[in-house]
């Protein structure tokens, strides 16, 4: 079965998009463009310093991003460059990004609630 438009307009899917992207970048110390790109990362899945470097093109600079996700534990090495066959490191999203990504979807769908009581 394939989703229209139609079909995800009536999930209301965008509705508190925004709410629940200050939300999570509020709990999480993360700015917009930082969560955004863990979003685009998330959806290819396995990824290269390239790869990134792209992705940063629709998002404002900031020069320190990835060594700052990377720090942080958003970001992970998947595969280790070894100089003869692979010749750069293969990064994917680690499960800290991977598990407040889900909690994004989970909230976007109504499965889950946004607990504002206090910082999560």
């Amino acid at each position: 079965m394939k989703l229209g438009a139609s079909d995800i307009r009536e999930l209301n899917l965008l509705k508190h998009y925004r709410i629940i992207r200050k939300w999570a970048c509020r709990n999480n110390d993360l700015n917009d463009a930082d969560l955004e790109l863990l979003i685009y990362l998330d959806c290819i899945e396995f990824f290269t310093k390239k790869d990134f470097e792209i992705g940063v093109y629709s998002y404002s600079w900031d020069n320190r991003r990835w060594n700052r996700l990377l720090k942080q534990d958003w970001i992970k090495v998947w595969r280790h460059r070894n100089r003869t066959t692979q010749k750069y490191n293969i990064y994917k999203v680690s499960f800290k990004g991977k598990q407040l990504i889900s909690r994004i979807y989970r909230i976007m769908l109504g499965e889950e609630d946004i607990n504002i009581g206090r910082r999560n």
